[in-house]
């Protein structure tokens, strides 16, 4: 999803506008992807509606509603009827809503696909391997050991290793970043021909107090998502989760139970104490970071790029990426993991 309005929390003021930067940055991104590459980069603009299942939930999501409306974001309250009218087949139980005009989802799988395609057009060598350290001279990083045992000299190496950040070899244990994995089950289910679309616009949620959302893809996937776990490196599908997504989807839309289970997947959010990305300097010369994207890592894509490309050519993080360097955590507040083997591809 790139929901920087649907997913905003109360004083993340700076994480905001960087969000809106990064929802700002996809059209362009997006083109400039199809017009190089000829394949789809997923970008879906259907706008955002947030539903409420009773009247708890409809007291919460009006009370954000009020929230994002004083931070002058753009929102919409609608009436159970009106809800209902602009996604026909939500429940009739559905008391209230909030449109979002301005986010819109992504099929992350298609802008993987042709980002590996425009690497490969634009001479980039890719190399397929986990790093097992970075390699230090003196205060300066000056490259990366891969895990079969080749190394790979450079001036500039940027750490986007994402939940295993931690983990990277060869970085002072205060330097590092206080990144950790948090799991989250996400559910693809196959909508039968007959019922599409079952949904033309990404839903968010609130069903008794739980979250779930729910994004059609224009082929009759829906995805729905997503848990919420601390359990590590843990990247098993768990039936809890797979009932709590179920159970909380079905409220909401409940065609749910005629819909075809096609694929359970767990993933690792790349989390930080503050929800906050870290960009830029990571206290060693020629290492940058670019990690901890959390849950907004597919939106903030073309704006962390542009950062971090800026400051490579500049040596200087532009101003917007300032609240989210490193140094902003206390040495006593980082977490530390145990070292191994980094799954990253390189570029």
């Amino acid at each position: 999803m790139l929901a920087p309005v649907t997913e905003v929390e109360y004083g993340e003021d700076d994480l905001l506008a960087l969000n809106l930067a990064g929802n700002a940055a996809w059209p362009s991104f997006a083109e400039e992807l199809e017009a190089l590459t000829g394949l789809p980069a997923g970008l879906h603009r259907t706008g955002t509606l947030s539903v409420a299942y009773d009247a708890d939930d409809a007291a919460a999501i009006r009370r954000l509603a009020e929230y994002q409306r004083r931070l002058g974001l753009e929102v919409e309250e609608l009436t159970g009827r009106e809800t209902r009218k602009r996604e026909p087949l939500l429940a009739a139980g559905v008391t209230a809503g909030v449109w979002v005009p301005g986010d819109h989802s992504v099929n992350n799988r298609q802008t993987v696909a042709a980002l590996l395609r425009a690497v490969e057009l634009s001479g980039v060598t890719l190399i397929k391997q986990s790093v097992s350290r970075i390699l230090i001279d003196g205060s300066k990083a000056v490259g990366v050991e891969l895990d079969n045992g080749d190394t790979i000299h450079a001036e500039h190496i940027i750490a986007a290793a994402g939940p295993w950040t931690a983990q990277l070899n060869g970085i002072p244990d205060e330097l590092r970043p206080p990144v950790r994995p948090l799991k989250g089950e996400i559910l693809r289910l196959r909508v039968p021909k007959a019922y599409r679309p079952a949904l033309q616009h990404t839903v968010r949620a609130t069903a008794r107090g739980f979250s779930v959302y729910l994004v059609p893809r224009p082929d009759g996937e829906l995805v729905v998502g997503a848990t919420t776990s601390e359990l590590g490196y843990d990247t098993r599908v768990l039936a809890g989760g797979v009932f709590t997504l179920l159970r909380d989807a079905r409220m909401v839309l409940p065609i749910t139970d005629e819909l075809e289970l096609v694929e359970t997947v767990a993933g690792l959010r790349p989390a930080t104490p503050d929800n906050a990305p870290v960009l830029g300097a990571s206290g060693l010369d020629g290492l940058l970071w670019a990690t901890g994207h959390y849950r907004n890592g597919v939106l903030l894509t073309p704006i962390t790029a542009q950062v971090i490309a800026e400051t490579v050519r500049t040596g200087v993080l532009p101003k917007l990426a300032e609240p989210f360097l490193a140094d902003r955590f206390s040495r006593g507040d980082r977490a530390h993991g145990s070292a191994g083997a980094v799954p990253k591809v390189m570029g």
